[in-house]
């Protein structure tokens, strides 16, 4: 209740004696909110419920339940009470994580749906998948559910439809036979993204960069770009009245109208390594894309004119240099993990001048120099409140401002089951829901309660 009676702080006194008496008889539910797809509903980082715990204690953080599961990256999502996580279940092959070379194994790809109360297994769909890819722990793709289906995109380019409530399959599309497409080193990675009828996700090649699904079928609806696929997820944003369809690709990334693939702006912007990864993040007018070693641009947007102009160019020393993470913009600070250093550091929007940094984001025992140091970074709500998971596998809670970094307790979640550069990580995004947070390595997927 405490909560509430926060909020009503500015009003009269007769106003708030009026609404404390109606809290000691009307029952306070919490408010709840589902983690759809990649980066929640609305696929920025934000969890909107602002009523979770303000700091995790030292004694920690309660377990709600812990289901087995097998490999991947891909984050769970969480929709209607179900929670789906998505994995690989290796048969037969080496599996060994090398930057220049695809590791050969035989297995299935798994879409798992479980009971969010209880983490009891509801359906699982499954499907024989060998692998050709680097770091090949499995698939990359957070499943993306809308309404009645759920979605997801395998790391050799298996595009699929499923009943949410019983795992059927309503279509699939494979990137390799249909498309002709080639599977990225680190396969495919473009999170689907649902608006409207349509599904967008990378696909790759002449003409077919970026591909429009029809939801409902799996018909293509319209195809653009002549591309590598790259790894970044495609997202909408409204600017100038228009809403635009951002793809950050290997070679750029590029405004185009939803409906038809019209392009509106491209600029260009080549990261190493065709590591097009993190979604390229909005404050007001402001656009930063960023990549690795020393590739990122700030872009001003036009109020008037579906055009952009560059504002700077990350420089070494400057900016912060994304790999697997995407960084947070708020209030004219852009907070991320950087790929040449591995620490957390905050950047002024203007100038892109770095204003502060930190290892106890990343590798607090470290305090140097780690390559492609990994946390990633939720906002809760409007507050200066984050919450980061590292890639030791801790779940943090930090107060990120321009004044610095401040940590508000941290909590060992999951053991770092994969390995990168010759450490242990854990590179997965969370899920946030109903109080919530839903983690997973390549053994487990844990649900942790962040309820006051």
């Amino acid at each position: 209740m405490s909560f509430l009676i926060n909020r009503v702080r500015r009003v009269s006194f007769v106003q708030r004696f009026a609404v404390i008496a109606c809290l000691l008889v009307v029952p306070v539910e919490a408010s709840a909110e589902d983690w759809s797809a990649w980066m929640g509903d609305a696929r920025e980082g934000v969890y909107l419920d602002e009523t979770i715990i303000e700091e995790i204690p030292g004694s920690g953080l309660p377990v709600l339940w812990r289901t087995p599961i097998a490999g991947g990256y891909a984050g769970p999502s969480v929709s209607n009470g179900k929670v789906y996580v998505f994995d690989f279940l290796k048969q037969s092959g080496e599996a060994f994580n090398d930057p220049g070379k695809r590791a050969t194994l035989s297995g299935s790809e798994r879409l798992i749906c479980l009971d969010q109360e209880t983490g009891k297994e509801l359906w699982v769909h499954q499907y024989e998948c060998p692998y050709s890819v680097s770091y090949p722990a499995g698939p990359r793709c957070t499943p993306t559910v809308d309404g009645d289906l759920v979605y997801s995109l395998g790391s050799e380019g298996d595009l699929r439809c499923l009943k949410a409530e019983t795992g059927d399959l309503v279509w699939s599309r494979s990137f390799k036979d249909d498309f002709n497409a080639e599977v990225p080193i680190w396969g495919f990675a473009s999170h689907p993204l649902i608006d409207g009828d349509l599904l967008y996700t990378m696909v790759g090649g002449d003409g077919q960069g970026i591909v429009a699904f029809d939801k409902r079928t799996g018909d293509v609806r319209w195809k653009k770009l002549d591309t590598t696929p790259g790894y970044c997820a495609p997202c909408i944003i409204e600017a100038a009245g228009k809403r635009q369809l951002l793809i950050y690709h290997p070679h750029g990334v590029d405004s185009m109208n939803p409906e038809n693939g019209d392009s509106y702006w491209n600029v260009e912007i080549s990261p190493a390594f065709d590591m097009s990864i993190a979604r390229p993040m909005r404050d007001e007018n402001l656009l930063y894309v960023s990549g690795i070693r020393t590739e990122s641009v700030m872009l001003r947007m036009d109020e008037n004119t579906t055009s952009v102009s560059e504002l700077w160019r990350g420089e070494r020393g400057t900016s912060v240099f994304c790999s697997n993470s995407t960084p947070m913009f708020v209030d004219g600070v852009v907070y991320g993990t950087d790929c040449n250093e591995g620490n957390l550091i905050a950047v002024d929007a203007k100038t892109g001048d770095r204003i502060w940094t930190t290892f106890q984001a990343t590798r607090p025992e470290e305090k140097r120099f780690v390559k492609h140091g990994t946390a990633f970074i939720t906002r809760i709500g409007a507050t200066d409140r984050y919450l980061l998971f590292s890639e030791m596998g801790d779940l943090i809670m930090a107060k990120l401002t321009r004044q610095g970094y401040k940590e508000l307790g941290r909590f060992h979640a999951v053991e770092p089951t994969s390995e990168a550069f010759g450490r242990d990580v854990v590179w997965s995004h969370p899920a946030y829901a109903d109080q919530t947070a839903f983690i997973r390595n390549d053994k487990e997927i844990i649900a942790v309660s962040l309820k006051r």
